[in-house]
């Protein structure tokens, strides 16, 4: 059956949002060296970002009386705002705050945008389509954040000129595209939360928050890894986001696709402990450009493929409270986030080069691969 074009609008504000959070990881440096602070400081930006998204996504369940296709125009009019205020920074703390405004959108727009994506879809393709929704954000890294580095060199404000751009764009698509299918079928505020009374939707937020945690250990300090330990040149660094880009978008749709046939929950376990085995070689071999970069490629991979079929687990555990269930997932990738931008600085702070991050990473994702394969075991026991 046909794609309803509304997925493709919907994957709009993913786009936008890959962009404000992502392009970060590009333009570290040029960050670093205009506002003068250390690179874990200007990485405390990704954390600012992060926090923003938690934050966002804690507010939805308060919006479960509003039309879903009302909210996700709002959600994309904050966007702008966040992009606006970036540009516009002066200071390290303005850019902190504005960071966390551009996140505060994140969550609240990927827990309703999959929401309505699983009813749109056509029957059989749920998986792929909310992984056609997440796919705007994979993009973005193919496209957008390669772009924003590249012009970065000129001012690392000009990245967020697209971001800017494309959640105009977003509000626009959502108007023009998306139909109204109502309101989230909640009974009262309270009914919301009944979920979490069981064991199934908890193991899923942790192996979304371990797995992303202990890759954005190292991941956050790819731009740096590249140019200090690899020896690669500052204006390389386009095309790495370019080739990482590649990785997330393929694995993104491989992933929906695997979903789609197989047990999701297997899936994300395989994922993940192809994420221990990459973390591993690249703190041992971060020094080696070319495997280097093949590296880079497969943990982008293996970071994306999961965010689909982690998505719709939730959503099928979370009968009631979908919203606050695909927020709880955002919330999980995003102060994984924020834990593993500040733990993988740890060891660079310390004077360890920069690839040594990804040893912090290694054991956190092992506690997401426990989870999972404690989530199979329940899952199975409940059918």
């Amino acid at each position: 059956m046909k794609i309803p074009s509304s997925i493709y609008a919907l994957a709009l504000g993913p786009l936008t949002l890959g962009i404000s959070e992502f392009v970060m990881m590009g333009i570290l440096t040029s960050v670093s060296e205009s506002l003068g602070v250390s690179y874990s400081q200007a990485g405390h930006c990704i954390t600012a970002y992060a926090l923003g998204v938690c934050f966002g996504a804690i507010l939805l369940p308060f919006a479960h009386r509003f039309l879903l296709k009302n909210i996700l125009i709002a959600l994309s009019g904050i966007m702008f705002v966040g992009a606006a205020l970036s540009i516009s920074s002066v200071s390290y703390e303005m850019l902190l705050a504005a960071r966390f405004i551009s996140g505060v959108p994140h969550g609240a727009y990927f827990g309703v945008a999959t929401l309505v994506a699983t009813r749109l879809a056509p029957e059989g393709k749920q998986a792929f389509c909310v992984s056609l929704v997440c796919a705007g954000m994979s993009i973005a890294n193919l496209v957008c954040v390669p772009l924003g580095t590249m012009l970065s060199n000129l001012s690392w404000r000009i990245p967020f000129c697209l971001s800017l751009t494309s959640s105009l764009l977003a509000v626009w698509c959502v108007w023009k595209f998306v139909p109204d299918i109502g309101t989230v079928q909640a009974a009262r505020f309270k009914s919301q939360f009944n979920f979490l009374k069981k064991t199934a939707p908890w193991l899923v937020i942790m192996m979304t928050m371990m797995g992303n945690c202990g890759i954005f250990c190292w991941y956050s300090y790819v731009d740096p890894t590249f140019v200090k330990d690899a020896g690669f040149a500052a204006s390389s660094l386009p095309y790495i986001m370019i080739l990482t880009g590649m990785g997330m978008v393929i694995g993104n749709l491989v992933g929906g696709k695997l979903s789609d046939k197989y047990n999701p929950g297997k899936v994300v376990m395989t994922c993940q402990l192809s994420a221990v085995a990459l973390l591993i070689l690249i703190a041992i071999y971060s020094t080696n450009a070319y495997l280097l970069s093949a590296l880079a490629f497969l943990i982008a991979f293996a970071l994306f493929a999961v965010g689909g079929p982690q998505q719709l687990l939730i959503i099928r555990h979370s009968k009631g409270g979908e919203l606050l269930g695909g927020a709880a997932i955002q919330i999980a990738f995003n102060f994984g986030n924020a834990i593993g931008s500040f733990c993988g600085g740890l060891p660079i702070d310390a004077g360890h080069h920069v690839g040594a991050s990804a040893w912090v990473g290694v054991p956190i994702v092992l506690l997401g691969v426990l989870a999972s394969a404690m989530f199979i075991r329940v899952e199975k026991k409940s059918l």
